[in-house]
């Protein structure tokens, strides 16, 4: 592999270990008694103009 090839690839594969760790520490630092649930509020109101 050509030097670009690498680095490419190096750049892509510490993306990806950020993406994950990050969504990781998100799941495993998250606090439900301070959120609001998503699934119990209040819907907008649709206004439908006939």
């Amino acid at each position: 592999m050509t030097r670009p090839v690498k680095r490419t690839l190096l750049a892509i594969a510490l993306f990806v270990l950020l993406a994950a760790g990050s969504f990781i520490w998100f799941v495993a630092t998250w606090d439900p008694a301070r959120e609001d649930p998503v699934s119990h509020t209040p819907l907008p109101t649709e206004h439908r103009h006939a």
